[in-house]
């Protein structure tokens, strides 16, 4: 199964409740960071790194010779990665969404295949547990491309584990947000965990969210962290749409310096550790039900 964790803005917590779902996660798990922009999961989980390899993207490269100027390649493009302009085909890169249908169309022959550089995926393990991560390119305005390419790496692994006595498991730290990158994020997810704190602004987002979300027809919960700080906004809404809070996590100062220090809050206390172990036991339930109904419409 696959579980997406995911947040409305960043900051609420996405990554304390990632590392520690993984922490006390029973059998082998996949820790996948998807925050490619900006990933730190690997700061918790202090992976041991084995592999690397750089992501490209399929782009255009023109043959002035061969270019008949004709414009059909322009008039596909509808992000404007390339264009005729007079007599001069010109290209975009950074514009270009690698769909490679102006080469497909062209009726010279004139573009072939070139790739531009999206950033690095790497991999490795931690303890009996493996991780993957992607970092962007600095300067790369687009993560999906290099978020689906991780992806792919994370098919090669659950592939390689098909073997296991125990199917590997995978906990995704998604990016925050709803935009394309979040969305992209929790698609293939079996369950998602909306993680989020009773304020206003962690309210406002954690909805946004939960309605950029709910077409999937994925299930969903939320985790409340830094409870008992704020208002009742959080709550009253979640009674409202009968969406589960599945875990709170207190507004502590111990939490704080725990995170503060790098470390994996499930492990900083006694009681932390059972509400994350109680955390992973409902994910588990909710998640394999809807997986073995087939998923999401």
């Amino acid at each position: 199964m696959k579980i997406a964790v995911a947040s409305g803005k960043g900051g609420t917590g996405k990554t304390t409740v990632s590392s520690s779902l993984v922490s006390v996660w029973e059998s082998p798990v996949i820790a996948l960071d998807l925050d490619v922009e900006e990933p730190n999961l690997h700061l918790f989980l202090n992976p041991e790194f084995t592999d690397k390899r750089m992501a490209n993207m399929e782009i255009p490269k023109i043959d002035d010779a061969l270019c008949s100027k004709c414009g059909q390649c322009g008039e596909l493009c509808q992000f404007k990665a390339i264009s005729l302009m007079g007599e001069v085909l010109m290209t975009f890169p950074e514009m270009c969404h690698g769909c490679g249908g102006c080469i497909a169309i062209c009726p010279e022959g004139a573009l072939t295949k070139d790739f531009r550089e999206l950033g690095e995926i790497t991999w490795g393990k931690n303890g009996k547990n493996e991780f993957l991560m992607g970092r962007l390119r600095v300067g790369e305005a687009m993560s999906p491309p290099l978020m689906r390419a991780v992806k792919e790496k994370l098919g090669e692994m659950l592939d390689a584990s098909s073997t296991d006595v125990i199917p590997k498991d995978v906990i995704i730290d998604a990016p925050p947000g709803v935009s394309c990158p979040a969305i992209n994020a929790v698609m293939d997810s079996d369950l998602i965990i909306l993680v989020t704190e009773p304020t206003p602004f962690g309210f406002y987002d954690m909805k946004l969210a939960h309605e950029a979300f709910l077409p999937m027809g994925k299930p969903m919960g939320v985790v409340i962290n830094r409870a008992g700080l704020g208002n009742s906004e959080v709550y009253d809404y979640c009674n409202e749409v009968k969406l589960e809070i599945f875990a709170e996590i207190p507004y502590d100062r111990k939490i704080a310096e725990a995170y503060a220090n790098g470390d994996v809050i499930s492990e900083s206390s006694d009681e932390m550790k059972q509400i994350f172990i109680s955390l992973a036991d409902k994910v588990k339930e909710k998640a394999g039900s809807n997986a073995s109904q087939g998923g999401a419409a």
